[in-house]
């Protein structure tokens, strides 16, 4: 019969992404989680095969996070620009995690839509936000998100990697203006 497990995989997952958001992904291992845990590390292989299976469950961790700031961003009025401000704002509260998430290197190049539809679960729900309320159709629609991801994504790396430091009502002065921009260029055709 198997030991049994001194911690719960939510107890491990839930340390290692407390490791994570201070050090990052490669601070996470065994001898980390098992002191964090006022363990050894053996209990944590009770629960998991390997460090490969915790890291996983790090990053399955990590997208709940950020999705839960999407979420938020969704529910504002002007909920594109609302996503936007959100994922700018995980990079700021959360740079590692941002940086385990969004910029990591990719196993292969791929065109830019799939690129955003495998990156963020909430692609659609981001599309439909800004489709109906302004018109546009599908493919305009995924040209302004495009666009602004690009443009948000440029703000976010700034700030988790402390390059740049922006206040809330400069970052949401910068999206406003590129999203009206951008707007006004898809409604003349161009």
């Amino acid at each position: 019969m198997p030991p049994q497990a001194k911690f719960s995989r939510k107890e491990i997952v839930s340390t290692a992404l407390e490791i994570t958001r201070e050090n990052g992904l490669g601070a996470v291992t065994a001898r980390e989680l098992g002191t964090r845990l006022k363990s050894s590390a053996r209990p944590i292989f009770t629960v998991f095969e390997n460090m490969e299976e915790v890291n996983k469950e790090v990053v399955k961790a990590a997208r709940e996070v950020y999705c839960q700031y999407i979420e938020k961003g969704l529910r504002e009025a002007l909920a594109f620009r609302g996503v936007g401000m959100a994922y700018i704002q995980f990079a700021i509260k959360e740079p590692k995690l941002f940086q385990l998430l969004f910029m990591g290197e990719q196993g292969e190049t791929s065109d830019m839509m799939h690129v955003l539809a495998v990156l963020d679960e909430n692609y659609e729900a981001i599309l439909r936000s800004v489709q109906k309320p302004y018109g546009l159709e599908r493919e305009q629609a995924d040209n302004l998100y495009r666009h602004l991801w690009i443009y948000s994504h440029g703000i976010a790396t700034l700030c988790a990697t402390n390059v740049c430091s922006f206040s809330s009502e400069e970052i949401g002065t910068m999206m406003t203006e590129v999203f009206t921009g951008l707007l006004e260029k898809l409604k003349r055709g161009e």
